[in-house]
Formats: C-alpha cells, structure tokens, sequence
C-alpha cells in the first residue's frame, strides 16, 4: 500500500513537472506585443468600396465599387483624394470579364487585374498596357476579393488561392491526397502552377470529410520562404519558396478558446455539415512582419450556440442569434514569436483583423465601419508593432 502511494505521488510529481515544464517551455519569452497606430489616410467616399491594394511607394491606393450592373476602379492617394475612376467591366475592349483576384499593383506605374480574359496590366490613368491570355482556363466561377485576401508576389510571380481541383470533388476521399490548394500565376506567359500538397501530418489527411472551405489557405512569403495555414488548421506550415516546394517544417498555433471543425467520417450534403462554415473557428490571415507571426482569426462558436445555431427560427430570431453571435465572437489577433511562443491575443478595437496587408515592410489595416450610421468616408490605418519586455 505504501509502494502504491509512494508511486502514484512519483508520477503526479512528474506529470506536474512535466506539465509545467510545457507551460514554461510556451511561455519564455518576456516580451508582449501590442498594436500601435502609426498613421492613417482617410478617404472622403459615400458608398460600399472594397479596398483592392495599397502601395506606399508610390502613395497610391486601389478601390472598387461593386455593384450588379457595373465595377467602378478609383485611385486615390495618401492625401486621401480621388485621382481617378474608370471602369473595365462588361462590353468594353479591355475588359478583364470577371475578376478572379482583388486588383494589385505592379511595378511602379501600373496594376495588373487577374480575370477570365487573362492578366491585364493596365497603367494608373486605366489604359491597358498588356495582355496575357490564360494557358489553361482559370476556375472562373471563383473570387475572393477584398482587402487581405489577394496575390502575394514572389519574384516574377504570383502565390494565389488554388479554388478547387477540376477533376476531384472535395466529395472524394482522395480529394486533400491529391489537390495542390496553392498556385503560382505568371502573368508574362499565363502558365499558373499548382503547388504545395497537403503535409501528411495535416487534419486534413486524416480519412475525414470537411465543408467545402474549411481548408482555404492564408500564406505569405518571407525569407525565401511560403508560410501557409490551412484554413481551420491552427498550424503554420513553412515551405522552401523554390521547387520542389517542400516542407521545411511546422509551427502549432496555440489560440486561446479556439474551436474549429476536425472533420466527419462522411460526406453530407445536411445543412448542418456546411453549416460548420459558419460556426468553425478558423484562420483569416497570416503575416510575418519582422520576426513576428501576425494571426488574424475566427475563435468558433461553442457548442451549445452551434446547437442552437441549427435550430429552426423565425427570420426575427435568427437576425437577432446572428446579431449576438457576431458580438459574442469577435474576430481576434494573435502575435507569435518565430518559435511559436503566444506574445499576446486581443481583439482589433475599430479595426478588420482580416485585413492585414504588407507592402514595402509596412502593415496596413481597414478600419471597421459603425454599422449604426451610413459613413461618408473610410479609413486606412498603418500599423506597427509595439514591443514590452516584464521586468
């Protein structure tokens, strides 16, 4: 009896030991990260804009109207005026059809537009300057546009968002065996290759099924290398930026409250498996800014709201659910250090966590609009890292 005591007090010294070796080995690092605002360009606009791109280097910021029967392109500077508007949508010689990716500057004079047609650069006054026709056809039926969410560049080329394979359904076991969920784009010759495989570590080569985005990745490029997260995934994947693109190694993201969708043992077409979409904590953007992982993210609901979330309402009830939802779940940041240590987590206040863009080293965020009143304006604002070391 004494043996068993003596023993079963030895491994809950070592589990205790082993635990808090854990929490220390997570913790470390002395340093707390915070958001500070460093500047801001308000721009004088009545509407519903989606900011495309921004470029510091030549002060230049794109932005689109998009309406059912016409896409307005304006440009306007850091003094936050209007230079130009001009459309390139419908029956017009240089229209690029249907935008597949938000607008991006290219080069130091121009933007280039990724559309069904093909890649289009055109300059800053909205004359086409090139057009490179696609060597393959695009998935067309496909757009993700919006501040945060467009091409990322890599020397002469584009990373982008590979949509879904054209030959499997995401409805096939062998789907995250075989789809490449990553592509590089060259607008030079219009070749687009897809690259990079799901690792086989990933939740997403377990056997199970997932609602159709639940692997929609965010990446960037940084030191000659591709970090990407997988949708609800919460691991950063870090790829050689060369070919063959292999796994160099991971980094586990530990989010605070975070649930998110591990998959089903079948596929359903039920509206509670697409439900998950909605209800599923997940990852919105990535950036490596410095030596810092900055994460922008969804926490996901918890259980007892999924629940609830699938129960039938009347259209009254369910706006006023979806109402408390989105106040009782913001959307939150994450900063890491490079050994994947959590220096802080907190929630953006007045600003778009999803929207985080680097360009030319600086970080750029939307601010969040007062949905109470119809806003004349909208604002940009460059943010920067401040760092606190404890005593």
């Amino acid at each position: 009896m004494k043996y068993f005591i003596l023993l079963s007090l030895i491994l809950i010294s070592c589990d205790l030991r082993k635990r808090n070796t854990e929490l220390t080995a997570f913790h470390q690092s002395n340093e707390k990260i915070t958001f500070v605002k460093l500047d801001s360009i308000k721009i004088d606009y009545l509407g519903n804009p989606t900011v495309h791109d921004i470029d510091p280097i030549s002060k230049r910021i794109l932005f689109m109207e998009h309406k059912e029967t016409s896409q307005i392109i304006s440009m306007a500077d850091f003094d936050g005026s209007i230079l130009t508007s001009f459309s390139k949508w419908g029956d017009v010689p240089d229209s690029y059809g249907n935008l597949i990716a938000p607008l991006k500057f290219h080069g130091s004079n121009s933007f280039l537009a990724y559309g069904s047609k093909g890649y289009l650069t055109y300059n800053f006054e909205g004359k086409l300057q090139h057009l490179v026709k696609h060597s393959e056809s695009p998935n067309q039926g496909f757009s993700r546009i919006g501040f945060g969410l467009g091409l990322e560049e890599t020397e002469d080329l584009y990373l982008y968002f590979n949509p879904s394979s054209q030959t499997i359904s995401n409805s096939e076991s062998r789907f995250y065996e075989k789809h490449c969920p990553l592509i590089l784009l060259n607008p030079k010759t219009g070749d687009n290759e897809p690259i990079i495989s799901f690792p086989e570590t990933s939740i997403f080569r377990n056997g199970k099924y997932f609602f159709s985005s639940a692997w929609e990745p965010s990446y960037t490029v940084s030191d000659n290398l591709i970090y990407v997260v997988f949708g609800v995934e919460p691991t950063i994947y870090l790829f050689q930026n060369t070919k063959p693109h292999s796994l160099v190694s991971k980094i586990l993201l530990d989010l605070p409250d975070y649930r998110y969708y591990k998959g089903s043992d079948t596929y359903s077409d039920d509206v509670r498996f697409f439900g998950h979409s909605k209800t599923s904590g997940k990852i919105r953007n990535i950036n490596k800014l410095d030596k810092y992982f900055i994460i922008a993210y969804f926490p996901g609901y918890e259980r007892l709201d999924i629940e609830e979330a699938f129960i039938s309402k009347s259209p009254e009830e369910a706006r006023l659910f979806w109402d408390r939802m989105r106040e009782k779940y913001p959307h939150r940041i994450a900063i890491f250090d490079t050994n994947g240590n959590r220096l802080n987590d907190f929630e953006p206040m007045g600003l778009i966590a999803s929207s985080m863009v680097l360009r030319n080293g600086e970080l750029w965020m939307m601010e969040k609009p007062n949905e109470e009143i119809e806003q004349d304006y909208f604002q940009l604002f460059r943010v920067g890292l401040k760092v606190e070391h404890a005593n």
